[in-house]
């Protein structure tokens, strides 16, 4: 498909510096057949029926973007995808400054060393620790990784909290889910008492999820990997829902594209826990959810391609020019809006 079919203009002032506060105060657009609803992420309860299913991505982002010395040249690294406990990929700016073996310096006991190089910018590094010790050694010496267009990428303390949901608990994102951003203890709460089942299983978000489409057409472009898992015991719930009839609401376009990875062609879901490089276009045939949960994204983006073929293209264009026109605020820190799949979306309640 030609990319240009996903550009739409929007005005710098809609993307959010800053998220809601409290996180449950923003606003969600009910996107449905019949049209468009402007609601809060409070109301959710409401909007969801008792014995739906809500799949959250537990990933937890970690301090992924480096500032290290190669000799006298300084270089920023930020960190995409574990390939061991001592190795990561990164995307090195400026990367014509490294070559293979060069030792990158990020502290005067922490460093690593370039042992593969990629296209567009891309690293393999091995640092000179691994595991819960290579964790702690972010912790004290790396950024978060805010994405390019908010504030120009430059995290302060306030995002060490913000730029992480209540439930984060497995390391290895550099990006957030940002649907679950919104999640509150008290609004987990109340879907609790609405009766609604929470699942979790776990993306590692890359920073690929923010690279540009370059290319013309949608067929030319290539996907970032991300590591995902879902358990056992999370298939089989999930499983169950839907052998019951019971719909399945993924939180976030990171916890669909890991539930269609592992899902079979007839919508059973299987245990996983690998590498998925899913790219979801208009046209893709969606096997296990049925209703999803998520922010505004960008003109020409994977995810507004991914959103597209979830709820139609026409559908999505039309709810984000009314989201423009009424002040939505876009992107990882804004507001959201609950989608229907579109080739079953009930008719909006009067």
């Amino acid at each position: 498909m030609k990319v240009d079919l996903f550009d739409f203009e929007l005005p710098r002032e809609r993307i959010a510096d800053r998220p809601a506060r409290p996180r449950d105060a923003a606003r969600l657009l009910r996107v449905a057949a019949g049209g468009v609803a402007d609601r809060g992420v409070r109301d959710l309860p409401d909007l969801l029926d008792p014995g739906d299913v809500m799949v959250f991505n537990d990933t937890r982002v970690i301090p992924a973007r480096l500032d290290g010395r190669r000799g006298t040249a300084g270089v920023e690294l930020t960190l995409h995808l574990r390939e061991g406990a001592e190795c990561w990929r990164a995307f090195a700016r400026p990367a014509r400054k490294l070559r293979l073996g060069d030792r990158v310096e990020f502290a005067a006991d922490f460093a690593a060393e370039v042992v593969g190089k990629g296209e567009g910018g891309e690293v393999t590094l091995r640092f000179d620790r691994g595991g819960a010790a290579l964790m702690a050694a972010l912790e004290a010496h790396g950024r978060l990784p805010l994405p390019p267009y908010i504030r120009h990428g430059a995290a302060d303390a306030t995002d060490r909290a913000d730029y992480q949901t209540t439930f984060a608990c497995h390391d290895g994102a550099v990006a957030a889910p940002t649907a679950g951003l919104h999640f509150t203890p008290e609004l987990l709460a109340a879907l609790d008492a609405r009766g609604i089942e929470r699942v979790a299983v776990t993306l590692h978000v890359g920073a690929g999820t923010f690279l540009p489409v370059k290319v013309e057409d949608t067929d030319q472009h290539h996907m970032h990997a991300e590591i995902g898992i879902v358990t056992p015991a999370a298939a089989e719930r999930i499983n169950r829902a839907r052998a019951e009839g019971r719909r399945v609401v993924a939180v976030g376009t990171t916890a669909l594209r890991l539930l269609e990875s592992a899902a079979a062609e007839d919508g059973t879901l299987a245990p996983f826990d690998g590498v998925t490089d899913i790219f979801i276009v208009p046209g893709y045939r969606f096997r296990v959810v049925d209703r999803l949960m998520t922010n505004f994204h960008l003109p020409r983006s994977t995810l507004f391609m991914l959103v597209s073929a979830f709820a139609g293209l026409e559908r999505m264009r039309a709810a984000y020019a009314h989201a423009i026109n009424d002040g939505y605020r876009f992107y990882s820190y804004g507001d959201a809006c609950l989608l229907d799949r579109s080739d079953d979306a009930p008719q909006l309640p009067v």
